[in-house]
């Protein structure tokens, strides 16, 4: 790949892998991954087939066993940062620079970073390569919209000056987008939100700083000072209903299969041989 291809370095690799790495030393409930890893094993479990070979990418790394409770023989747990791997070890990868051969795995799960990598079209297309003919990927980005309420706030409370804090996120259609494009078959994006109540925005501001999805935009960084922490407070107030703020997690969900010549294939257009009007029941008109 040439210079001029390469992609921006939209984020700053060494504090992504810090913010993961503060995150674990702080040992916070980070609630979300849970529910987040409940989501997948799940969607894993409608998945009538064995799997071999699995890696798992993340901070799901954490909950690997958990999810495939089982169900892979070998299994590869990989995360960005040791403190988000078990006790019992993995290693330490990026998404966009993955170290695996093509055709090792008949299925990777990866979720909960996809959001803040330099290159997603190109993880996901190490992605699809890492998997064998027919083998299946299940991953999770948190979404456009998610965290509104505290970029709302953070743009308000310093008007004049505003600089990003959270990162922006692609929304569904992007994200069923870039499956299709990065060569997944039977590709299938959908959404679910999490609404979050919280009755300080620091509370807000630790469940992010323990899930370590904090700000890892790359460039210089201006922190705000004491003014804006008492602008939040006023804001926060404000908002509040029943002394509460909602927030809101926008989940994406991802799924496609490796490319195998023994994948059901869409039918042709025009090939359908039983008409809509012979099934569905005549309409009544009015009088």
């Amino acid at each position: 790949m040439s210079a001029s291809s390469t992609p921006p370095e939209i984020f700053n690799r060494k504090r992504r892998r810090a913010l993961r790495e503060r995150a674990g030393r702080r040992g916070g409930n980070s609630f979300l991954w849970q529910r987040i890893a409940e989501d997948i094993a799940d969607r894993l479990a409608d998945v009538s087939r064995t799997f071999e070979d699995v890696l798992v990418i993340g901070p799901m790394a954490a909950f690997g066993h958990q999810i495939l409770a089982g169900r892979g023989a070998n299994i590869t747990l990989a995360a960005l940062s040791s403190a988000e791997l078990p006790l019992d070890g993995g290693i330490i990868i990026e998404e966009d620079r993955l170290p695996f051969s093509p055709a090792s795995f008949d299925l990777v799960i990866c979720a909960g970073t996809l959001d803040s990598v330099n290159d997603l079209p190109g993880a996901l297309v190490q992605i699809r390569r890492c998997l064998q003919p027919d083998g299946l990927f299940l991953g999770h980005m948190f979404g456009a919209g998610t965290l509104s309420t505290l970029k709302a706030l953070l743009l308000a409370a310093e008007p004049d000056r505003a600089s990003p804090h959270i990162h922006p996120q692609i929304d569904l259609r992007a994200a069923a987008d870039l499956l299709t494009r990065t060569g997944f078959a039977l590709p299938v994006a959908d959404m679910e939100t999490s609404r979050v109540r919280y009755g300080d925005w620091r509370r807000l501001i630790d469940d992010v700083r323990d899930m370590g999805v904090g700000n890892a935009l790359a460039g210089p960084r201006r922190y705000p000072g004491r003014s804006i922490v008492d602008h939040l407070d006023q804001l926060w107030r404000a908002r509040s209903v029943n002394d509460k703020v909602e927030e809101l997690f926008v989940h994406l969900h991802l799924s496609g299969w490796a490319p195998s010549a023994d994948q059901p294939k869409p039918a042709k257009r025009g090939s359908g041989t039983v008409s809509l009007a012979s099934v569905l029941p005549p309409t009544k008109r009015a009088a």
